[in-house]
């Protein structure tokens, strides 16, 4: 699968993306999909995930969410939190990039997608901090969008303004949350206000509990990667998409 570097422009300036397109065979209107990274920026370890996806059939966007910081090298998954710097560095990049800016970037990233052929119904799917982006971004955007999935997503149901789990009334799609078994970031708390928001509002969803899965299972390059509940949350990401975007 190729993938292209590319700049997106937003309200606030210019983001750095990867878009990454299907495979030899030619498919006239692909289904877009933006993947919303975890807190430690593009690498890599995104790019084999949106390969896998693109592998599939799908036009994939990974956009840099922290663009307006410059500049920068993305952070080691498995020290990151671990180290001072990088852990004082990352709080600030995390706390500087608001749901709300996302929320407004999204469109500029739908808007890309469809610039590159995906002119139709799109996915999301986000990991860690990403998941709770993949669901706004179904709310702020619910013409395009028609599947969000979060994986091992925090803060989803949250007492903040900005939780998830307060907007999903605008959703038009299917939902699907895959969370770890024990997450201090999505407590069973959280899980309940968010299935109950999801069920009030009518939305199709699924909260699944990856039992004996850590924060962070399916991203490749983070410290508790695990292989067999990567597959199984493949599994169930393809099916999400296959079933609402083809």
């Amino acid at each position: 699968m190729a993938k292209e570097d590319i700049t997106i422009r937003t309200e606030d300036g210019t983001a750095k993306a990867g878009l990454f397109k299907p495979g030899s065979e030619r498919i006239a209107n692909p289904p877009g999909v933006i993947l919303y990274m975890d807190a430690f920026g593009p690498r890599p370890a995104l790019d084999a995930m949106a390969e896998r996806l693109a592998g599939e059939g799908y036009l994939v966007l990974v956009p840099d969410l922290f663009y307006r910081f410059g500049d920068y090298d993305p952070f080691d998954a498995k020290t990151a939190f671990s180290e001072e710097s990088s852990r004082n560095a990352l709080r600030r990049m995390i706390d500087g990039t608001s749901q709300d800016m996302t929320r407004r970037d999204s469109g500029a990233f739908i808007a890309a997608l469809t610039d590159a052929g995906a002119s139709g119904r799109i996915g999301t799917v986000g990991y860690c901090m990403g998941g709770s982006r993949a669901i706004h971004a179904a709310s702020a955007y619910p013409d395009r969008i028609a599947a969000a999935a979060s994986f091992h997503g925090g803060r989803l149901a949250s007492d903040a303004p900005d939780s998830p789990h307060r907007h999903v009334a605008t959703i038009k799609g299917r939902v699907y949350v895959g969370s770890a078994g024990v997450d201090g970031s999505f407590p069973p708390e959280q899980s309940a206000l968010l299935a109950e928001a999801l069920r009030r509002a009518e939305i199709d969803h699924v909260i699944e509990n990856y039992v004996g899965m850590a924060h962070g299972w399916a991203v490749p390059d983070h410290g508790v990667y695990d292989e067999r509940g990567a597959e199984r949350h493949w599994t169930r990401l393809l099916t999400l998409f296959g079933e609402t975007l083809r």
